[in-house]
């Protein structure tokens, strides 16, 4: 076995997997993945299976050491700087820590979760089925807890597969798409059209249990209590300020206000990777064209082993390079015939 250490990171970030099933009905949340996308492409470039744990890295930096061996791990999910050792290293893809070797990886961009997969997954007891952590209700291995710096993950060792990459279709800008209710006639149609028409931000105050809204207030017809029913992910309740609240995975199973939406499964990830202050819109669909899109996601979520590809790696000269004249015609860094052209004149001679 090998260990990973977390040398530093920022808060909202936790061992996190496919979430834990089942048991809803007894008041169990069940956490998991915010982008289950980015995971399972995390997941696959390991060669672990889609849904396993990994480390879901939140908006700050973070950085990870190998130890006591190699470590083999994977990178998806939101766009940051990433480094080994000083070397610069891409998303979407797999690498390989040697022992003592550091992965540092900067602030989000254009997003929010990066996901880091670790070859052979991350040691731990599940507890009711799952590592994912949630904070709140104590449960999660082997960290119940966010991850702070000295933690150590125990990992295997990394086997020396070839480095892996995968091609995975761009999320896209368009609006978040929702199906109405199931209490929409809480509200009037002009209501529900102001919160379809209006712009809308996700607040600093949000976190994994609920995205918190910025924009205008959503007024209720018949006040904003109800009998507390069922929620989902994606269910977006209005309490009675009127600024909407979308669950996200460490919500609680019911709730007692009114839902007006509720985010489609398809667009659940790329929702939860809106960076707080980004405008976006919300978009009505109907049930049938919500389950379309949960297909087309599902499989996409099949296909994610047949868009891997091995990394085609070669090894440079430098020094020959160096003294290359690579100021006139083309040339190739791995072709040494092409590195120098005779001139001319000394063509003639």
């Amino acid at each position: 076995m090998s260990k990973l250490l977390v040398s530093a990171i920022g808060p909202a970030s936790s061992v996190q997997d496919g979430g834990r099933y089942g048991a809803q009905r007894y008041g169990l949340t069940p956490s998991g993945a915010m982008d289950r996308i980015a995971l399972a492409a995390a997941n696959c470039l390991v060669g672990n299976a889609p849904f396993a744990a990994g480390i879901e890295i939140g908006p700050f930096g973070a950085a990870f050491t190998a130890r006591e061996g190699a470590v083999r791990v994977a990178l998806a999910g939101a766009l940051r700087s990433a480094d080994v050792s000083g070397r610069a290293v891409a998303f979407d893809t797999s690498m390989t820590l040697a022992d003592g070797e550091n992965l540092t990886l900067g602030f989000a961009r254009g997003g929010c979760f990066s996901y880091l997969a670790i070859e052979g997954g991350i040691a731990g007891e599940p507890m009711f089925g799952s590592l994912a952590v949630n904070a709140r209700a104590g449960l999660g291995s082997p960290y119940p807890r966010p991850l702070q710096a000295g933690d150590a993950l125990q990992v295997e060792a990394a086997s020396g597969a070839p480095e892996r990459r995968i091609d995975l279709p761009a999320a896209g800008n368009r609006p978040i798409c929702v199906v109405l209710g199931p209490q929409d006639d809480e509200f009037s149609e002009d209501t529900v059209r102001l919160f379809l028409d209006s712009e809308w931000k996700v607040s600093a105050t949000s976190d994994r249990m609920g995205y918190r809204l910025e924009g205008p207030a959503i007024q209720h017809l018949h006040g904003h209590n109800i009998v507390s029913d069922g929620t989902v992910n994606g269910s977006i309740q209005v309490p009675g300020n009127g600024a909407p609240i979308v669950l996200m995975p460490d919500r609680g199973t019911t709730g007692g206000y009114p839902k007006i939406a509720t985010v489609i499964s398809a667009d659940f990830g790329r929702f939860a990777q809106i960076p707080v202050g980004t405008g976006f819109h919300f978009k009505a669909v109907s049930m049938a064209e919500a389950q379309a899109e949960l297909r087309k996601l599902a499989e996409l979520l099949r296909s994610l082993p047949d868009r891997v590809r091995d990394i085609e790696s070669f090894d440079l000269n430098l020094e020959a390079l160096q003294t290359a004249n690579v100021a006139g015609a083309a040339v190739s860094a791995i072709d040494a015939g092409t590195w120098q052209t005779a001139s001319p004149a000394a063509a003639r001679d």
